[in-house]
C-alpha cells in the first residue's frame, strides 16, 4: 500500500509506517502547487496530510478515486469534507488529546502577555526604548480571580481552564453544545449561555471545532457586547473571529486586548496594523510545536494508517460513521 506525505513528519512516524511494510511518497519539494499535490495524490492508496493548504471536497475525491483512507497530521478537519468522505466510504483520521497541553500552553501564554503587554514591552527593549519609569505607562492588568470565559470546553478548553484555575484563581464559566460534567465537577466550571459568555468574561479563550457556521462569529457587534477590559484569545482557528472588527474594536476600546495564535487570513500580512497594539500579541501557529506533541501527533497519524491498511478501524477517526452499515 502506498502512502503519500506531503511534508515532513518526525522520524518516528516514518519508521512505523516502514516497519508496517508500507511504501512512503514523499515529495521532495514541500511547497507544492495545487496540482503538482493533485498528481502525487491521484497516485497513491492512501494520503498522510500536513497542514490545511489543501481542500479535500467532492471535486477532490472525484479527481482521486483511488485514495482510500486519510490520515490528518492535525486534530482539525475543517478542510475535509466529512460527509462527503464517508458516503464514499472514505475513513478520516486525525489526532486528538495528544495536543491538549502544547496548545493550552500557548493560549495560558498568551492570556498573561496580553495582560501584561509583554509583546510591546519586549519591542521597546529591542529598539533601545527603554526610557524612565513612568508609573503610568502602558499598565497591564492582575488576572488573580477574574473570570475565564471557554468557548468550546473539550480537552484543550479544560486544559486552559485548569492552569487559570490553579495560577490564578479565576473563575470559568464556558459555553458548549453540551455540558462537561469533569469540569463542573472538578473546576466549579459552570454553564451559561452565549449571550452570558460574552457578557460577563474578563477573558474569553476560544477552544471550540470550527464548522462554516461559525465563520467570523466573533465580530464587532459580539466586541461591543464583551467588558471594555476583557481579553479575546484565539488558539482555535483563525476563521472564527474578524480581523479587522478585532483591530476596530481594539481601537475603538470596547475590548482590552488580543491574544492569538491563528489569524484571519493565515499567515497574515505584516503591515496589518493590529500588529502596532500595545495590548496584542499574536504568535504564528505554534500550538503543537513541541517535540513531544508533534511526535505524538506523528504516531497517531501513523497509526491510523497503518490500521487501516491492515482492514482494521483507525484508532482515531473523524468520521466513525464509515464503518456503519447505514454509511451511504
Amino acid at each position: 500500500m502506498k502512502v503519500f506525505i506531503n511534508k515532513r513528519i518526525p522520524e518516528t512516524g516514518i519508521k512505523m509506517l516502514e516497519e508496517a511494510g508500507l511504501e512512503i511518497i514523499l515529495s521532495e519539494n514541500e511547497n507544492l502547487s495545487h496540482e503538482e499535490w493533485l498528481s502525487y495524490c491521484k497516485n497513491t492508496d492512501t494520503i498522510l496530510n500536513v497542514g490545511g493548504d489543501f481542500k479535500y471536497d467532492k471535486k477532490f475525491f472525484d479527481a482521486c478515486p483511488n485514495v482510500k483512507a486519510i490520515a490528518l497530521y492535525s486534530v482539525g478537519f475543517d478542510h475535509v469534507e466529512i460527509k462527503e468522505a464517508t458516503q464514499r466510504h472514505i475513513p478520516i483520521g486525525n489526532t486528538p488529546d495528544v495536543l491538549s497541553r502544547a496548545t493550552s500552553d500557548v493560549a495560558f501564554l498568551l492570556m498573561q502577555s496580553v495582560a501584561r503587554r509583554a509583546s510591546y514591552n519586549f519591542q521597546k527593549v529591542k529598539d533601545g526604548n527603554w526610557n524612565a519609569f513612568d508609573p503610568l505607562h502602558a499598565l497591564g492588568q492582575e488576572l488573580y480571580g477574574k473570570t475565564l470565559g471557554i468557548f468550546g470546553l473539550g480537552r484543550i478548553g479544560y486544559e486552559m481552564a485548569e492552569k487559570s484555575k490553579k495560577a490564578f484563581g479565576m473563575n470559568i464559566i464556558y459555553h458548549n453544545r453540551n455540558h462537561n460534567e469533569e469540569a463542573e465537577r472538578e473546576l466549579g466550571a459552570a454553564y451559561v449561555s452565549f449571550e452570558e459568555l460574552i457578557k460577563n468574561s474578563d477573558v474569553l479563550s476560544v477552544h471550540a471545532n470550527f464548522t462554516p457556521e461559525h465563520k467570523e462569529l466573533f465580530n464587532y457587534t459580539l466586541f461591543e457586547q464583551m467588558k471594555s477590559d476583557s481579553i479575546f484569545i484565539n488558539t482555535a482557528r483563525g476563521g472564527f473571529h474578524n480581523q479587522k472588527d478585532l483591530y476596530q474594536a481594539l481601537v475603538d476600546k470596547k475590548i482590552w486586548g488580543a491574544g492569538l495564535d491563528v489569524t484571519n487570513p493565515e499567515p497574515m500580512s505584516s503591515d496589518d496594523p493590529i500588529l502596532g497594539l500595545s495590548s496584542v500579541c499574536i504568535l504564528p501557529h505554534i500550538g503543537s510545536a513541541t517535540v513531544e506533541a508533534r511526535n505524538g501527533m506523528a504516531r497517531l497519524a501513523a497509526g491510523n494508517i497503518i490500521a487501516f491498511s491492515k482492514k482494521e478501524k483507525m484508532p482515531y477517526c473523524a468520521n466513525p460513521d464509515v464503518y456503519s452499515d447505514h454509511a451511504s
